[in-house]
């Protein structure tokens, strides 16, 4: 039973030393108050009271810059949010930088990040800080890189959340946007309608291009059907024939009771003449 009295404080002691360190996290072991040596992860036990185990996380983390306001290089109020990402180096020097060579690194950053901020962007007008969203991103990833080399971190990126004007400014640019849309849907719509009055313009003018060639082309078959025309009638009509066409011709006007003016003294007032008994002028002239 004394025996138990021995081993019961000793064992509460082991157990008071043991220290579990996990894959995410490194750990530092510090015997009164002196740096002793790095914890990988596993298992690890440390004399209790004499010994002290910091745990450092080494994983990749993220810090709001916070909301701030920044007077612009155009005197103009901004708001300005940014986000940090960031994470210890796993070495030895680096946790251990992390852990000496900084008080507080989170907060450390937030402040740092701020403090660039303001200085990009009051370098900036409103409108060159919204279109260089890139350039003021390099900045603070260059700044916060340069800076914190000695804390054993290492800045992974960083992302500008917002720059917001104030609500009037915000207004009256959502205003000049809008009108500048509308302009450039006045001139599309404009242009549109140009485009379209040319196609009818040119159809037009293709319309009546081909209704004069087609008239010219009649006229043209018209006065070579009438060249044919005579053209046969001196070939075939030759002599009596040609005075019998006349006369046919002479007949059917007649009979239609129409007034026919011949000239005298042609071959057709003679046949006529023959025709009713009366001796041609010619003849009788003989």
């Amino acid at each position: 039973m004394n025996y138990l009295y021995l081993i019961l404080p000793v064992v509460i002691f082991l157990l008071l030393g043991i220290r579990i360190v996990r894959p995410t996290h490194r750990g530092l072991i510090e015997r009164l108050g002196k740096y002793k040596k790095l914890a990988n992860p596993g298992f690890h036990w440390i004399i209790p009271v004499i010994d002290r185990l910091f745990l450092v996380n080494v994983t990749e983390q993220m810090v709001d810059a916070e909301p701030q306001e920044i007077i612009t290089n155009d005197n103009l109020n901004a708001s300005v949010d940014a986000q940090v990402y960031f994470r210890v180096k796993s070495d030895e020097e680096s946790v251990k930088g992390s852990i000496y060579n900084v008080n507080n690194y989170n907060w450390q950053i937030v402040n740092l990040a701020r403090t660039t901020l303001r200085n990009i962007i009051g370098t900036l007008t409103l409108k060159s800080a919204n279109s260089e969203r890139g350039k003021i991103n390099s900045g603070l990833y260059k700044t916060l890189h340069e800076e914190t080399k000695n804390w054993g971190i290492e800045i992974v990126r960083t992302e500008l959340k917002e720059i917001d004007p104030p609500r009037d400014v915000q207004d009256t640019m959502n205003k000049v946007v809008k009108a500048e849309n509308e302009k450039i849907a006045a001139i599309d719509s404009a242009t549109a309608a140009e485009t379209v009055a040319d196609g009818v313009k040119r159809a037009k003018i293709k319309e009546a291009e081909g209704y004069k060639q087609s008239k010219i082309l009649h006229a043209e078959g018209e006065a070579e059907a009438i060249k044919l025309v005579n053209e046969a009638a001196d070939k075939y009509f030759i002599g009596n024939a040609q005075l019998l066409r006349k006369l046919e011709a002479l007949e059917a006007s007649l009979g239609n009771n129409a007034k026919i003016v011949i000239p005298t003294g042609s071959d057709l007032v003679n046949i006529i003449g023959e025709m009713a008994g009366i001796v041609p002028l010619e003849r009788k002239q003989k």
